[in-house]
């Protein structure tokens, strides 16, 4: 019963734990490294647009409110 047990963590410990190990600690090397240049950027961009966008909704939901006061209630 034990030889049954015995080969699989064996092989476990052989191939499967190694591979593991170095996918482990390249996936925390990338963590560590931060934002690349093409990174940042795009992420300069999308915050941008998000700002833009909350204005919009701001404007949006200050001309409904002017125009349709109980729009809130009726969703």
């Amino acid at each position: 019963m034990e030889e049954i047990i015995v080969a699989p963590v064996i092989i476990f410990m052989i191939i499967v734990a190694p591979i593991w190990l170095v996918l482990h600690y390249r996936s925390k090397k990338q963590v560590n490294q931060g934002l690349s240049q093409e990174e940042y950027i795009q992420l300069s961009e999308l915050s941008e647009v998000a700002d833009t966008m909350a204005d919009r909704i701001q404007t949006l939901e200050a001309i409904l409110d002017v125009e349709t006061p109980n729009w809130r209630t009726k969703l």
